[in-house]
């Protein structure tokens, strides 16, 4: 059986996103169908829409999501009708060698569900990082679909499932930041903010935020930022080193994804400190490095791949923190908004107006 729903997709690259009839079919062996109750507004959609990511169009896009289980395939044990969800577009496989090796986080062979969504006419559809929420009903993978306290609001809770998760990972797992450690942020978008938030949460005393728009350095201030910086007027390498002592930060974390964010970066360090990359990049872009410096500095040069996170570890934990008050996510909803309007809600993210749309169904 197919199901009809309405979804957002992205028909051709640098074309408006349009609201349309996709057919969703029922899930099939090791498959869930999500009723998406909210998804986020993501950067990473507007990279889909620009045929950054691939040129596999259509897109169906969305992704940041959460949901009910609207019904389970054949073989699914992990979840069940009524179940309250985050989506993750990672999926470990158990089987691969990086999964074999102990370290699922890296999964080589996510899974996604092996039937596709399509348009009326038949043509497939490609759904955003494997889930394209932007949907009433979406079909994934079940071990996409992660079961957490249903307590939580869905329009903050799926953020979780992306923008969030990254930032709080590339904080806490990947630049592994530990009590008393100095931190510096570039970039404060929803990324940015969430490592400010994850470095707090681990115990970073000094906490240092870096953008060019001082909208977004009071943002990070509620975030957790203990000093901001604006690089527009002041050099972010040299006044990181006045406010470590001339040593620079233990963690440096770059969450905008340009060359130049990244050399500010890796400068910024301490020696033997730790660089965390997780803005992404344009494929186009290069960097250039003395390699003397790379050695010179010493310390670890790292990419986050979505927060190096363990889902069903990670999701379930960060929904508890949220219950508890010991971490604040709604901040992160900066308005919340119809299906009909993510072509708006895209170009204010893209103006840095905002810092997470999020469509509630």
């Amino acid at each position: 059986m197919t199901n009809q729903s309405t979804g957002v997709i992205a028909r051709k690259q640098g074309a408006d996103v349009e609201l349309t009839t996709i057919l969703v079919p029922d899930p099939g062996k090791g498959e869930v169908l999500v009723r998406v109750k909210a998804c986020g507004v993501c950067h990473t959609d507007l990279h889909y829409r620009a045929g950054s990511i691939n040129n596999e169009f259509p897109f169906l896009l969305g992704h940041e999501a959460s949901g009910i289980i609207e019904s389970v395939g054949e073989d699914v044990t992990n979840v069940q009708l009524g179940d309250f969800v985050i989506l993750a577009w990672r999926s470990p496989c158990g089987t691969c060698r990086s999964c074999l090796r102990g370290y699922p986080w890296y999964c080589f062979a996510s899974r996604n569900a092996r039937q596709a969504m399509t348009l009326t006419d038949g043509t497939p559809l490609s759904p955003a990082l494997g889930i394209g929420a932007f949907s009433e009903l979406t079909l994934v993978d079940a071990g996409q679909a992660v079961k957490v306290e249903p307590a939580a609001n869905p329009a903050t809770a799926g953020l979780v499932g992306c923008g969030i998760m990254a930032g709080l990972g590339a904080a806490m797992n990947t630049g592994n930041v530990k009590r008393g450690d100095s931190v510096a942020v570039f970039g404060c978008g929803g990324v940015g903010d969430a490592a400010i938030a994850g470095s707090k949460l681990a115990g970073a005393s000094t906490i240092i935020g870096v953008d060019i728009d001082d909208r977004k350095l009071q943002w990070a201030k509620e975030f957790g930022a203990t000093h901001t910086i604006n690089s527009t007027s002041t050099s972010p390498v040299e006044r990181i080193r006045e406010l470590t002592q001339g040593n620079g930060v233990d963690v440096s974390i770059e969450a905008v994804g340009t060359p130049q964010t990244y050399e500010q970066a890796f400068y910024a360090r301490d020696h033997a400190g730790t660089l965390v990359l997780v803005g992404v990049p344009n494929p186009e872009m290069k960097i250039e490095l003395p390699l003397i410096d790379i050695f010179g500095r010493g310390g670890s040069l790292k990419s986050s791949w979505y927060g190096d996170c363990l889902p069903t570890r990670d999701f379930p934990m960060l929904i508890d923190l949220y219950l508890q008050g010991r971490l604040d996510l709604d901040k992160f909803v900066s308005e919340t908004i119809s299906l009909d309007a993510v072509e708006t809600a895209l170009q204010k993210m893209e103006q840095g107006e905002v810092l997470r749309s999020v469509v509630v169904f």
